[in-house]
């Protein structure tokens, strides 16, 4: 069975930093692009990072850019989203997810915002930013 485990996540004040901590297992990722996406109460899921199979190419969002970085371990089979400076508005369950079609990171932009595609998805992990 394959699954994504994250970690991590906890209550933090704001300007706090977190490192969130994704373990898959079942299978090895190390082929595949994974990533983050976070959901706010009441929104649809959103798309945060992703990263390649080989952990050389990434893609972050423009509003936690310079703030959010993604990472990866193949050799633990593990994922990371280091999140820095943190907001209030950074509150959500963050999400470990994984792409196994691709090697590459695939990212679409259309009017309702970005698109990531996986078929791997965890229990997320809650952040909560306190002013």
């Amino acid at each position: 069975q394959v699954r994504l485990v994250e970690s991590g996540g906890g209550l933090v004040q704001t300007g706090s930093s977190l490192r969130l901590s994704c373990t898959a297992s079942g299978r090895n990722f190390s082929g595949s692009a994974m990533g983050w996406l976070r959901q706010f109460p009441g929104k649809e899921r959103e798309f945060v990072a992703a990263i390649s199979g080989s952990g050389y190419s990434e893609y972050v969002r423009d509003s936690v850019k310079g703030r959010f970085s993604i990472s990866r371990d193949n050799a633990k089979n593990m994922v990371y989203l280091q999140l820095d400076n943190l907001e209030p508005e950074d509150t959500a369950i963050y999400y470990c997810a994984a792409d196994s079609s691709r090697f590459v990171v695939v990212v679409t932009a259309n009017v309702t915002g970005l698109t990531w595609k996986y078929d791997y998805l965890g229990q997320g992990t809650q952040v909560t930013v306190s002013s």
